[in-house]
């Protein structure tokens, strides 16, 4: 055998050897390839549908969030008129306790003027009568 002879077999094994080797490699490629259609196909059948329910709901929320701000105008006027009230209350309450203090005050002072006018009618009576 010639120096050529070897030399080409040498390069025929080591081209034999290098394409058993990337037989799994390009199988492994091949595969991946295949995954990632299948996931492409997941996304375009599964995923769609959800991210276009999801934007529905997102303007249903908006929708929603608007209603509230339109009607947080109208919370913040109920609890300002219910403080008002309260305070309004918290007015009489006193009113009623100045009146109660008063007509305490003027019942004690017709009782006291009523015993004083007793008293004095009864010694001017005494006097009268002693005379």
């Amino acid at each position: 055998m010639t120096l050529t002879g070897i030399a080409l077999i040498i390069i025929t094994i080591a081209i034999c050897i290098l394409v058993l080797v990337l037989i799994p490699t390009i199988l492994t490629v091949k595969r991946t390839f295949e995954s990632v259609g299948a996931l492409s196909e997941m996304v375009q059948t599964e995923l769609k549908p959800t991210i276009q329910e999801l934007t529905s709901v997102l303007g249903e929320l908006k929708t929603v969030g608007g209603g509230v701000v339109e009607h947080t105008a109208d919370v913040k006027r109920f609890m300002s008129a219910l403080g008002e009230t309260g305070d309004n209350l918290h007015t009489i309450n006193r009113s009623v306790g100045l009146v109660t203090n008063v007509l305490s005050t003027t019942s004690v002072w017709a009782t006291g003027a009523k015993v004083a006018g007793k008293y004095v009618l009864e010694r001017y009576l005494k006097k009268r009568g002693g005379i």
